[in-house]
């Protein structure tokens, strides 16, 4: 009688088991929260970002000048007129104003 070698059940679950823990944890590694995929958005993401601080300090730093320039140790005559003909609308009185 020949005899046909069989895998007992219970190695056959404990391979399965096996094989979709490891697709568990590649789809976690690819897809989860601190996978892959979630790197690049925040690599992205990140880079956007400075982008926009570079353009925010810029405006800072331009803002400062206007600042520092209106100040009572520094007064620019041009710059405080064109913001007194812009906030008040104040012209000279040898001027025409075209609208």
């Amino acid at each position: 009688m020949t005899r046909k070698s069989r895998m007992p059940l219970g190695a056959i679950l404990y391979f399965l088991a096996a094989l979709l823990l490891s697709f568990y944890f590649v789809f976690a590694a690819v897809q989860g929260d601190y996978g892959v995929f979630r790197r690049a958005e925040v690599t992205a993401e990140a880079r956007d970002l400075r982008a926009e601080l570079t353009l925010l300090e810029a405006d800072v730093a331009r803002m400062e000048n206007l600042t520092q320039r209106l100040s009572d140790d520094y007064l620019d005559l041009d710059l405080l007129d064109e913001r007194a003909r812009d906030v008040l609308g104040l012209i000279r009185s040898d001027e025409v104003v075209v609208r």
